[in-house]
């Protein structure tokens, strides 16, 4: 057996319709920055036109609560808000909001009229709700020292928005970002729209980004020399913005004429993979780094809406052990996940990704084979319930044998081939916790569908 060893500069990669971490819904109408005051304009017909916001900002910060009076109306800013909630029994405490809190001048709060059986309320996250609470109140219990206790069952959006429509997005606070790092060597920065700056990387980083680096040994072969010592290391930098539209339609509330609720941004990352990483014992190990999550409040007119992200990175190596390799490579692009509703049609999911990736520097050695990846999965949903999940992972492989033949003449010949691979491997679902809006329930979790796609980045032969 004769060893392989060549060094390739494989040619950059031209832009890919990467069907991967995103959502290709038509741009959303308005993108309406943070703070900015959500103010509904009106049709001949009587619906409205809400504008979609970042949820106003303040210390503490407010717990804004919108309702629809006894199902009926449009839907209104109240200076109530959600005391305590209590979701095995799906009792809630309604209050008096502190005073100053929640109005801004182009917007004020409706008077703190009693609560009533058919009141169909929306608050951010409260005490007991942390994802936020999007419920019909169905009893009025009576009054405690804390406010008024009722009795709750869940609704839609459909039931508070009604007719109106709303389409636009709003960045995610990269500071609101909690991350739950799962190995030794992740680091965390991030820098915010206002200048601040957080983690070794902030100064460097686009305002607005959130960046994860991770450093970390992985298994290396039993019989791998010292110099082949296996680890991964790289950064994966996002911008995330959450987009929501909804059209409700002509039928008094009973469900949209479309929806959308997605995730998009800008993304980057660097990685590398060196060393004889182990062998593989059937499906690759998959080996997560970092756990994020945001719960962000966006303003759909004066409706706080509560989305939930999460966001779990990995690294994945799948070898047979004998192969070792030495391989960076640079991604960058944009991505957009989620699913989109229209009536007649039910949910659909959408995902899209322009993807340009740099020259790669690589360097295969012995025979046998490699691959890894360094992915994401991605899930978006609403007060709580997951909608859409997306697992978008790029990769490298690499693959080189050697052949060795001798005759009694005394001859001898020896062959050998290597072979450098990009792709990406893309799967997700919709789920039918989206009926949040007001849609039809999904019996059957809808497939993003397995997508894989593989391209040659360089191969070569030498014969001896």
């Amino acid at each position: 057996m004769r060893t392989l060893t060549r060094r390739l500069l494989l040619p950059g990669l031209t832009a890919l319709a990467l069907a991967g971490t995103g959502c290709s819904a038509p741009p959303p109408t308005a993108a309406a920055g943070p703070g900015s005051a959500a103010t509904p304009s009106s049709a001949a017909d009587g619906t409205q036109q809400l504008e979609v916001n970042a949820a106003p900002q303040g210390s503490p910060a407010p717990t804004p609560l919108a309702r629809t009076r006894s199902g009926a109306g449009q839907p209104e800013k109240s200076s109530l808000k959600v005391a305590s909630y209590d979701r095995a029994s799906g009792r809630a405490v309604i209050a008096a909001a502190p005073q100053g809190h929640t109005a801004t001048p182009s917007h004020s709060p409706a008077p703190g009229k009693p609560v009533a059986v058919g009141d169909v309320i929306a608050s951010a996250p409260a005490p007991g709700a942390p994802d936020g609470l999007l419920a019909k109140v169905t009893e009025v219990v009576g009054r405690t020292d804390r406010g008024t206790e009722v009795k709750t069952a869940p609704t839609t959006l459909a039931s508070v928005l009604k007719d109106d429509k709303a389409d636009g997005k709003v960045a995610v606070d990269p500071a609101s970002v909690s991350v739950v790092p799962l190995m030794k060597g992740v680091t965390i920065s991030w820098a915010k729209s206002q200048g601040v700056r957080f983690g070794p990387q902030g100064a460097k980083l686009p305002l607005g980004d959130l960046r994860l680096d991770v450093n970390a040994a992985v298994d290396t072969a039993k019989d791998a020399p010292a110099s082949a010592a296996a680890s991964v290391s790289g950064f994966v930098q996002l911008a995330p913005q959450v987009q929501f539209s909804y059209d409700g339609g002509k039928d008094g509330g009973h469900g949209p004429g479309s929806a959308f609720l997605g995730m998009s941004g800008d993304w980057s990352s660097r990685w590398a993979l060196k060393g004889r990483a182990a062998a593989s014992t059937g499906a690759p190990r998959r080996i997560p780094f970092a756990k994020l999550h945001s719960a962000p409040v966006i303003q759909v007119g004066p409706v706080p809406v509560v989305v939930n992200l999460d966001l779990t990175c990995y690294v994945q190596v799948e070898a047979d052990g004998q192969v070792t390799l030495d391989v960076q490579q640079d991604v960058k692009g944009d991505f957009r996940v989620g699913g989109s509703y229209t009536a007649g049609k039910g949910w659909a999911p959408v995902s899209a990704s322009a993807v340009h990736s740099t020259p790669v520097d690589a360097k295969v050695s012995a025979a046998g084979k490699v691959k890894g990846a360094l992915g994401a999965e991605a899930s978006v949903g609403l007060y709580g319930a997951v909608g859409v999940t997306a697992d978008f992972a790029p990769y490298l492989r690499g693959e080189a044998s050697a052949e060795a033949a001798a005759s009694s003449t005394g001859t001898a010949s020896a062959s050998a081939s290597w072979a450098v691979y990009g792709g990406f491997d893309l799967n997700g679902r919709l789920d039918f916790h989206l009926s949040v809006f007001g849609t039809p329930v999904i019996e059957h979790r809808i497939p993003l569908g397995s997508l894989h796609r593989e391209w040659d980045l360089a191969k070569g032969h030498v014969q001896r």
